[in-house]
């Protein structure tokens, strides 16, 4: 269940996205609200994805996504998912700020998929299973930064894997959960977060999470 400081509450469920835009500045809580009252699994994964320098203090902004906004096809013993961005022809509709891709493939074993090729970044992680990229073996919980050579993976078992690229956005930094181009400005976000400055998600305001000890 997401919640945030915008006033969304949208829970996430199998083949649907919540879509946040931290922009100048947001707070969200993601509470496991079934799986504590009843008992229950969740497999998923929450991806960053930094902004340009440009768009880095747009206002924050937050999307469900389900059904045709998240084009899918199935084909040769892959289904895949298109999450953001362009890829294989197809568009989803999630907002992104740079030119990407974000693709979710459920792989048979022995079924194999292209990897797009005209972005200048591209990546591989493997959720589960395994697979084999130009000869070599990957096991699940592994992310391969690929070369421009490769261009498509093959399952060795039943295998999840996401494909992810796009193009740079430049250097960033990183500090607990603020990203920026700006030493400062993490620093300024920081300061505001321990000094309680920030506005907390909609009745899920009451636990508040310290920052780390470690120095910018």
């Amino acid at each position: 269940m997401h919640r945030d400081s915008l006033g969304f509450k949208q829970a996430v469920r199998p083949r649907e996205v919540n879509w946040m835009t931290a922009g100048s500045g947001i707070t969200h809580s993601e509470r496991f609200e079934r799986a504590r009252a009843q008992g229950d699994r969740l497999h998923g994964i929450q991806a960053w994805v930094a902004l340009p320098k440009e768009h880095e203090e747009i206002a924050p902004t937050f999307s469900h996504h389900s059904g045709s906004d998240l084009p899918q096809w199935s084909e040769g013993g892959v289904v895949g998912q298109l999450i953001a961005g362009s890829a294989f022809g197809l568009d989803a509709a999630v907002s992104t700020h740079s030119p990407m891709f974000y693709v979710h493939l459920d792989m048979a074993p022995g079924a194999s998929a292209e990897i797009p090729e005209n972005y200048s970044e591209r990546a591989i992680y493997i959720a589960t299973g395994a697979v084999e990229v130009q000869g070599r073996r990957v096991e699940s919980g592994r992310m391969l930064v690929l070369g421009a050579s490769v261009s498509r993976v093959r399952a060795l078992e039943q295998t999840c894997v996401m494909l992810l690229g796009g193009e740079s956005v430049g250097p960033k930094h990183l500090y607990w959960n603020f990203v920026s181009s700006s030493k400062e400005r993490i620093a300024e976000a920081a300061s505001q977060w321990a000094e309680g400055k920030m506005k907390l998600p909609d009745a899920d305001d009451t636990e508040f999470i310290p920052l780390p000890t470690e120095p910018i």
